[in-house]
């Protein structure tokens, strides 16, 4: 069964819906310049408001050290996502379970990804843009994908419940994830589009 994480939430209540419509994993951003940034405060309160066996992550873009230290200090989580050009080692020094985030284009050696971040839960591929680290809402091409590694893959990258079925038939991933697909504004998630972008996962 594919796993599905829907990332960028910034209130409580609707990360919890989206938890009991069936979403495994919740995605928190601690990225300034991202709409769906979100305090300490703020991910903390949307923490508290999730059941048991969800995992919880938060992404990262580029971070210093102490901004991540201090997050983990205040808000439990279960897995960092890095989603800009950090190294392995700037990964692993946490001791946490993390996921590298790739931007994926022609020239990407995903193998070679995988080779450098072993120590990663799993690769994330997702949309290339020049300008900004995800959340774009746009979509790569799936084919490019195509490559044996040994990390589990989760597919990210203008994901909506129109096209992720098909996405999922292509790529077999381990994973979906989705952000701007299913919200009405950026950085405002909707509940209604969070149920039907599940439903087209697990029909």
């Amino acid at each position: 069964m594919t796993k599905i994480k829907i990332c960028g939430f910034t209130n409580a209540e609707v990360a919890r819906a989206a938890v009991f419509a069936g979403a495994d994993a919740i995605g928190l951003v601690f990225y300034g310049p991202s709409p769906r940034n979100v305090s300490i405060d703020v991910a903390r309160e949307i923490v508290a408001a999730l059941p048991p066996f969800v995992n919880r992550v938060g992404l990262f873009v580029n971070a210093n050290p102490s901004q991540i230290d201090e997050v983990l200090c205040e808000v439990p989580l279960d897995t960092l996502q890095f989603h800009g050009d950090e190294t392995p080692l700037d990964c692993a020094q946490y001791h946490i379970p993390f996921y590298k985030a790739v931007r994926v284009t022609e020239a990407t050696d995903i193998q070679q990804v995988a080779a450098d971040f072993s120590e990663a839960s799993a690769l994330l591929l997702d949309a290339y843009n020049p300008n900004t680290y995800g959340g774009t809402g746009e979509v790569f091409d799936w084919s490019l994908t195509k490559t044996e590694i040994d990390l589990p893959i989760i597919l990210a990258g203008g994901l909506t419940s129109d096209n992720v079925a098909n996405a999922i038939a292509q790529v077999r991933p381990y994973a979906v994830d989705t952000s701007s697909g299913v919200e009405s504004a950026k950085g405002v998630k909707d509940i209604d589009k969070i149920r039907r972008f599940i439903s087209k996962v697990r029909p």
